[in-house]
């Protein structure tokens, strides 16, 4: 294993408190219990949104943290859901007054302490919980994982936290969006957890994992390699199955990056996905391509599809102000 660390037991602090003064005019950092919050003051009444998750996946969520997106994350170790205290004190750090809004992927240990989190909480509370992954059907295990739509619920929800939603009307929204988002991803590579010190799978010269999770669970099918065509079209045909898009329906198209791909390569799904959704009369309103749900160093991408209506739009297109997303101020 090759990376740049000191120990493995300081590895996630040293990177926060790195992040936190890379961007301290956006963050603050509590290193115990970890969260990042937001540093740029709320308007009073303004409903708070807290998300978290394992670390590994950066900029996914401490990226997301700041102006027209989360008031504050909770990092878990890498691939480990946080424990209930860290969300528990940053959902009362960043309370100001109109309640809070628990953003969880759909993963086991997430969902839990979330949960216990939210049973500790004395203010207004609810939890939305993300689970765009239709490599898995609905109905196996927990159903289906929260991945890289998380990103676009987050950004959408914010916007609307921002401009004074309440509590019930953001879940709803949430709700809306994330039954309108599907995703898919594929990995060329496995990942290096530094604890582990060795790829979490192995893939042959000649294979790639379809359907694969973000913390290197297996996929949907291991599969010979195909072509860059191949593979846009595989993950589509499963997506529109899923979502249904008709003609003239306005979507946004979201190529993600799992850490290990150039963009160079996640540029050129872009076009080929651009390509296959257009040509069937969808509307490509809008786009976010990059490595915003990473999984360590795996080479890989996904594929997200959010079919848009006007408010969605409108949110999505509102001011940003955070680590990774930034438009419009």
């Amino acid at each position: 294993m090759k990376k740049f660390i000191n120990t493995v037991e300081d590895f996630l602090d040293e990177s926060l408190r790195g992040f936190a003064k890379a961007h301290a005019d956006i963050v603050d950092f509590s290193p115990e219990p970890r969260f990042v919050s937001r540093k740029a003051a709320a308007k009073p009444g303004k409903l708070a949104l807290v998300s978290g998750g394992g670390s590994g996946h950066e900029p996914l969520h401490t990226g997301f943290v700041g102006l027209g997106m989360l008031d504050a994350a909770c990092p878990g170790q890498v691939f480990t859901s946080p424990i209930p205290d860290q969300m528990l004190a940053a959902a009362q750090a960043v309370d100001h007054g109109g309640g809070v809004l628990f953003i969880v992927k759909n993963y086991a240990g997430d969902v839990m302490n979330f949960e216990i989190a939210a049973e500790m909480l004395d203010v207004p509370h609810d939890s939305l919980l993300v689970h765009d992954d239709v490599s898995l059907p609905e109905n196996r295990g927990m159903g289906r994982r929260g991945i890289a739509g998380t990103t676009v619920v987050e950004k959408i929800v914010g916007a609307a936290a921002e401009a004074g939603y309440e509590l019930a009307a953001c879940k709803a929204l949430g709700e809306r969006v994330v039954h309108a988002t599907a995703s898919m991803g594929v990995a060329l590579t496995s990942c290096t957890v530094p604890a582990l010190g060795k790829p979490m799978f192995d893939l042959g010269e000649r294979e790639m994992e379809m359907g694969v999770g973000i913390h290197g669970e297996r996929g949907r099918e291991r599969m010979a390699l195909g072509s860059a065509g191949e593979i846009v079209d595989y993950i589509a045909a499963v997506i529109d199955e899923e979502l249904q898009p008709q003609a003239g329906q306005p979507v946004l198209l979201h190529v993600n990056g799992f850490g290990g791909t150039p963009l160079i390569e996640l540029h050129l799904i872009y076009e080929l996905a651009h390509r296959h959704w257009s040509g069937r009369g969808l509307e490509i309103a809008r786009s976010l391509v990059g490595n915003f749900t990473t999984s360590l160093d795996m080479a890989g991408c996904s594929l997200t599809l959010t079919l848009l209506d006007e408010e969605m739009l409108r949110l999505w297109d509102a001011p940003v102000h955070t680590a990774a997303l930034r438009w419009g101020c």
